[in-house]
């Protein structure tokens, strides 16, 4: 129960801080902040696919590759951003 909750929460806030990021974007047009936006997505799919392994499909799948591979997708566009980003 506990851990369902920590999970939903976990995955609100990735959305929240997504939309958050994109509305700074939209306004100043920084560069990172839509490569950080593009993080937060991703870190957003990884919570939900880990609500829907840890919640909802428990023992039938394991989604544990499927999740590491979309969280180092995400953090490596966080840090191709970070890399090449062009507003200085």
């Amino acid at each position: 129960m506990i851990a369902t909750s920590i999970y939903s929460l976990c995955a609100i806030t990735s959305i929240f801080c997504a939309v958050l990021l994109a509305r700074g974007y939209l306004r100043s047009r920084a560069k990172l902040l839509l490569w950080s936006t593009f993080c937060f997505v991703g870190l957003t799919i990884h919570n939900l696919l880990l609500v829907v392994d840890r919640v909802i499909l428990i023992d039938e799948i394991d989604l544990y590759t499927v999740r590491l591979v979309s969280a180092a997708a995400a953090l490596a566009l966080l840090v191709y951003g970070l890399i090449t980003r062009v507003d200085r």
